[in-house]
């Protein structure tokens, strides 16, 4: 009898590796539990730094991470994953809060999908099963994919323009256009092989707005904001740049077999026939305005063009992805929507919508709205320059003004004086915050607004630059069991950002943090964080005595403004608390003369004291065109006997597109840290001098903030000329 054939051994498949990401180990526990029937190997981190190590170090199929996490939250981790192993399939968990944010984030590539806390354990292991299939069937399709469609499209791109587009005849039953209107595009459409919607919007027949406005309303056709997403370079190889500029249409996804483009004419049955048939994928069209395609295909294909959006036409006309802007009324009283509605007309919203996603898009801190004689000028300020970028018209003026009024529920009758207000408006990005202020001049009501990303990321202390004995300094005070840290500066020189690297530094579930602030510039999930609302009596001493009665460890004091609030916080600090705050002073020395101003005891400062860091922010040397440049003769005398003792190196940015032709690209902090030894401590509590207090700072190693600015110009960081705009003249 003939052997059978034997088979071969079929070993199982090595268990996909999860890496899971949480700094709560409760958590981290229950998320191992979740998985223990499954055959995948687990793998946990407490912080989003050691989860990068071990992606650095190993291979992973899966990496989990909560979104709120201290220090680095689990969007950055995402983004920077997807960079050390792009085939990474990103899971996040969120708290319903946080919903928008996360949404952003899977529109932008740097996550899959997410999971709500608290989590079922079966939809749990059911999103990361299909998250797995789904990315490695994708995978394994693309690249046949990507070539064989897009050979396909290529050919059809040589084709003309089809001819079935039914938006003329949609029109026309809607009395927007006459028949003879409609033969009439047919025939220049055949004439000219351009699509209808561009041949009808250059006839000015009917506006744009009005065409999307219409499509909305009757066909639930979805719309989106282009800037929303980030195309793969794959995706955008199906469909020839060419084809996309005369279609008017760009590529955005490929889901399996699902292909999602944005086009400017939806009812163009003939292209998406076309495009489905030679392509055998499905096709899944979304609405954008015309100008937004053509950006969206110049960012996509032309990668180095940059494009000028200071334009007042191009703001209105492209879509307004903030339109029907969500605004959160954060005050307790009732208000009607009808009430906020009032006074509100479509061009003042839309340019005010402009003007906000501009300074968003720009990564702006602050936005002014600024009448002059002839005209109104917005202006900008990027790293911490300001810079005019729209100019409106100025009949616009009072109409831009009550709309941000209403936003901010500020009284718009009220023009003779002052006011101040908050908004707080979510996006599918983000969730930002404004403060509000209004100022009456002689040229009409200017406008400024503060910008504060609540999704911005909390620094590491190591990542705020300081030099190393700073650094040292720092870290020994910061582990102190008790005592006061200030941070000095004017305002806007990152004082808050040095304070949340303080905080998060070693942050540990077995503590309570609580902050208090007006307003909240960063979010922190393992802190307890109050916001300042003096309408209603709810002031810093207040919330402070308040605090002190909830058992907290670390206190987070947004500012010292008064005797009454720095009693309380430094009384804080002697009974057992580590508490942060800040202070407007010009160097650290000087904040012990601001405190004694204040009217606290030379004996309370000198006891609770335990560290000042006085600061500033100076606008950085673009890396990618950095370039040594010898120093001005006359700027060294100006900056006084250090930079005319020592060597200086210095280093310019000569523009690229990086910075956008500027030079500089972000910000970074000088710094003077003091930490006071048991002389000064002596010196404090018997009143000395501040010329006294001044020389043991030096004799201590105590760095000034223009020593620490020479430093960072010798090491390319900086220019002398920005040093000089920050500091000014030492002589």
């Amino acid at each position: 009898m003939p052997r059978k054939a034997q088979t071969p051994n079929k070993f199982p498949a090595a268990p996909y590796r999860i890496l899971i990401t949480d700094d709560d180990p409760v958590v981290l526990k229950a998320l191992h539990q979740t998985f223990r029937y499954d055959n995948y190997q687990i793998v946990s981190a407490t912080r989003a730094e050691d989860a990068l190590e071990q992606l650095k170090r190993s291979r992973f199929n899966v990496l989990i991470s909560d979104y709120q996490m201290p220090g680095m939250n689990g969007m950055d981790l995402l983004r920077q994953a997807k960079d050390i192993q792009p085939d990474l399939v990103r899971v996040l968990l969120t708290v319903q809060s946080d919903i928008g944010a996360v949404m952003g984030a899977i529109s932008e590539g740097i996550a899959f999908r997410f999971a709500i806390k608290p989590w079922k354990d079966e939809d749990l292991r059911a999103i990361v099963a299909l998250s797995i299939e789904q990315y490695e069937k994708g995978k394994a399709d693309l690249p046949e994919t990507t070539k064989k469609a897009g050979g396909e499209i290529a050919a059809l791109s040589k084709l003309m323009v089809t001819n079935r587009s039914q938006l003329a005849v949609m029109l026309n039953k809607h009395n927007l256009l006459t028949m003879d209107q409609v033969q009439e595009l047919n025939r220049l459409q055949v004439s000219r092989k351009e699509p209808l919607i561009k041949v009808l919007l250059e006839q000015n027949w009917i506006g744009e707005n009005e065409i999307r406005n219409l499509l909305r309303r009757e066909l639930q056709i979805e719309e989106v904001s282009l800037a929303e997403y980030q195309v793969d370079p794959a995706v955008a190889s199906l469909v020839p740049m060419s084809f996309c500029e005369r279609q008017l249409v760009v590529p955005l996804r490929l889901e399996g077999k699902r292909f999602t483009l944005a086009v400017a004419d939806p009812l163009d049955l003939g292209l998406i026939d076309d495009l489905r048939f030679v392509s055998g994928l499905n096709i899944h069209t979304v609405v954008s305005d015309i100008i937004s395609i053509q950006a969206k295909i110049n960012e996509v294909y032309r990668p180095d063009q940059v494009m000028d959006f200071r334009d007042l036409e191009t703001l209105l006309s492209r879509i307004d992805p903030y339109e029907g802007i969500e605004i959160v009324i954060d005050d307790t009283e009732d208000q009607s929507l009808e009430e906020l509605l009032i006074g509100d007309e479509p061009p003042a919203i839309r340019l005010v919508n402009a003007i906000i996603l501009e300074a968003i898009r720009l990564g702006a801190s602050d936005v002014h709205v600024q009448p002059r004689t002839k005209n109104v000028v917005v202006r900008y300020r990027i790293d911490g320059v300001l810079m005019d970028k729209i100019n409106i018209p100025p009949p616009l003026l009072q109409s831009i003004v009550s709309r941000i009024k209403i936003m901010s529920e500020l009284d718009i009758s009220e023009r003779r004086r002052p006011q101040d207000g908050r908004i707080t408006v979510r996006t599918p990005m983000r969730v930002v915050d404004l403060r509000i202020s209004t100022l009456p001049t002689i040229n009409g009501e200017k406008v400024v607004m503060r910008i504060l990303d609540r999704n911005s990321r909390i620094h590491s202390l190591e990542g705020l630059r300081f030099s190393q004995p700073d650094l040292a300094k720092v870290l020994n005070f910061v582990d102190k069991p008790q005592g006061i840290i200030l941070a000095t500066g004017p305002t806007g020189s990152g004082k808050t950002t040095t304070l949340y690297a303080l905080l998060q530094h070693n942050a540990s579930p077995a503590k309570n943090y609580v902050t208090i602030e007006d307003p909240v510039e960063y979010y922190m999930d393992m802190a307890g964080q109050v916001l300042i609302r003096e309408k209603i009596g709810l002031t810093f001493p207040v919330v402070l005595r308040s605090i002190l009665r909830q058992d907290p460890d670390v206190i987070l004091l947004g500012e010292i403004r008064d005797f009454e609030t720095a009693e309380v916080a430094f009384h804080a600090a002697l009974t057992g608390h580590v508490v942060f705050s800040t202070l407007h002073t010009n160097s650290a020395v000087a904040t012990l003369s601001r405190l004694f101003d204040l009217g606290l005891k030379p004996f309370v400062v000198a006891t609770a004291l335990e560290g000042i860091i006085a600061q500033r922010l100076v606008r950085q040397i673009c890396p990618e065109c950095r370039e040594p440049d010898p120093v001005a003769s006359a700027l060294l005398p100006r900056l006084g006997p250090i930079f005319l003792e020592k060597e200086v190196t210095a280093y310019t940015g000569r523009g690229c597109q990086h910075c956008g032709g500027n030079g500089y690209k972000g910000r970074l902090g000088v710094y003077e840290v003091l930490a006071p030894d048991e002389e000064m401590r002596h010196l404090i509590a018997s009143g000395a001098s501040i010329l006294d207090l001044t020389r043991v700072a030096q004799r201590i190693g105590t760095s000034s903030l223009l020593e620490d600015a020479l430093v960072k110009v010798n090491q390319g960081l900086t220019s002398v000329e920005e040093v000089l705009r920050v500091l000014g003249p030492q002589v």
